[in-house]
C-alpha cells in the first residue's frame, strides 16, 4: 500500500497518507471490538450468575454498549471546583492514547503489521508502562483522598508486576532469540515434538514443558497489570467508591472504560503471541494453514478473554497483602530462577553445552 500511494502522491505524503490509512484500518476496529467486548463481559458475567444480561437495545442487546456511549457522550462534563483542571482533562487522553499506540507493532498476520521494529517487544513493555502515568494523574488531580488512595495502589501494584512480566518475556526472547514480535511467532512454529512420529507438531511455547508455568505466570500478571479481577484493588467499589475515576463522568469517564477495555484486549493479544503461536494455527499441520492467520489470532484473543470474564465472575478480590505478597515473593523469584533453567536448557540444546 505504501508504494502505491508513493508512486502516485510523492515519497512523504504517499508514506503520510498510507500510514494515516493503516493506523485507521486498526484503531477503528478496535474501538468497535472494545464494544463488542464490553457487551460479551457482560453476558459472561450475567451466564455465570444465571441472569440474562443486555437484551433489551437492538437484536440480542447488541446495542446496548453504543446506548451506553451514546449516554456518556450526552452527558455534561463536571470538573470538581478543587480540581487541577489540566492534569484532570489530561489523565484519561493519556490512558486512552497509550492503549492505542501499543497496537502498531502487534502481527495480525505475516506481514501484517503497521511497524515490524526488531525492538517490538521493548517498546510495548516501555509503552503499556506508560498506563499508570493515567491511573496516577487522574488521582492525584481529583483533589480527592479515594482517587488519591486508588492512584498510589495501582503506582505499586502496576510495578510489581511489570517486573515478574519483565523476566518473563526475558524466558521468551531467549528461546525466540529475537525481540521482534513477527520472528517470535515464527519461532513457535512446531516448536515442540508433542506427536513423535505424525509429523505433527504444536505451534505454542506454552505447549513447551520449559515455558508452560512462565504461560500460567504472564496470564495472571496480565490480569494484575491490567487492574482486572481478581487484582481490582484500583477500583475496589466496597473500599474506593470507584477508585480513580471516582470524580469522572461523560466522556472522560469513557476513555477511561475504552484505555481499560483495549488494555486488556492487547494483553489477551499478548498472551496469544507470546505463547500460544499468534496467527499460527494450533497445530503444525498444513490444512490449517488454509485458515487465514487474523482468524487464529481473533480466536486465541476471544479464548483468553473469555478466560479473563470467567476469572472477574468467579474468583474474589485479593487483599492488598496478598497481591504485593503474590508478585514479590512468588512471581518475582519463580521467574528469575525460571529465566536461569532457561538459559542453562538452551545452552545445552541449542548451543551445544558450555565451552
Amino acid at each position: 500500500m505504501t508504494e502505491f500511494f508513493q508512486t502516485y502522491l510523492g515519497y512523504g505524503f504517499g508514506w503520510f497518507l498510507a500510514t494515516l490509512i493503516l493506523i485507521l484500518m486498526i484503531a477503528l476496529p478496535l474501538m468497535l471490538a472494545v464494544a463488542m467486548i464490553i457487551y460479551a463481559d457482560r453476558k459472561i458475567w450475567a451466564a455465570m450468575a444465571l441472569r440474562r444480561g443486555p437484551n433489551v437495545v437492538g437484536p440480542l442487546g447488541l446495542l446496548q454498549s453504543f446506548a451506553d456511549g451514546l449516554k456518556v457522550f450526552l452527558q455534561e462534563t463536571i470538573i470538581p471546583s478543587s480540581a487541577n483542571r489540566g492534569l484532570f482533562l489530561l489523565a484519561p487522553i493519556i490512558t486512552f492514547t497509550v492503549a492505542l499506540i501499543v497496537w502498531a507493532v502487534i502481527p495480525f498476520g505475516a506481514g501484517m503489521v503497521l511497524a515490524d521494529i526488531n525492538v517490538g517487544l521493548l517498546y510495548i513493555l516501555a509503552a503499556s508502562s506508560l498506563g499508570v502515568y493515567g491511573v496516577i494523574i487522574a488521582g492525584w488531580a481529583s483533589n480527592s483522598k479515594y482517587p488519591f488512595y486508588s492512584a498510589l495502589r495501582a503506582a505499586a501494584q502496576m510495578v510489581s508486576y511489570e517486573v515478574s512480566i519483565g523476566f518473563v518475556l526475558i524466558s521468551v526472547v531467549l528461546m525466540a532469540g529475537t525481540f521482534n514480535l513477527t520472528g517470535i511467532v515464527e519461532g513457535q512454529r512446531g516448536i515442540f515434538v508433542f506427536l513423535a512420529g505424525t509429523g505433527i507438531n504444536p505451534n505454542g511455547y506454552g505447549f513447551h514443558p520449559l515455558l508452560f508455568p512462565m504461560a500460567v505466570v504472564f496470564l495472571i500478571s496480565a490480569l494484575a497489570e491490567t487492574a482486572r479481577a481478581p487484582f481490582d484493588l484500583t477500583e475496589a467499589e466496597s473500599e474506593l467508591v470507584a477508585g480513580y475515576q471516582t470524580e469522572y463522568s461523560s466522556m472522560s469517564f469513557a476513555l477511561f472504560w475504552l484505555g481499560e477495555y483495549a488494555n486488556v484486549i492487547l494483553m489477551c493479544a499478548l498472551n496469544a503471541i507470546l505463547f500460544w503461536g499468534g496467527y499460527l494455527p494450533p497445530i503444525d499441520w498444513a490444512p490449517l494453514y488454509a485458515v487465514p492467520g487474523i482468524i487464529w489470532l481473533f480466536i486465541k484473543i476471544l479464548v483468553f478473554f473469555f478466560i479473563f470474564s470467567w476469572i472477574k465472575a468467579t474468583v474474589p478480590r485479593y487483599r492488598y497483602d496478598q497481591l504485593m505478597r503474590l508478585g514479590w515473593k512468588i512471581f518475582l523469584p519463580f521467574s528469575l530462577i525460571w529465566v536461569f533453567l532457561v538459559s542453562g536448557f538452551l545452552m545445552l540444546t541449542r548451543y551445544g553445552g558450555v565451552q
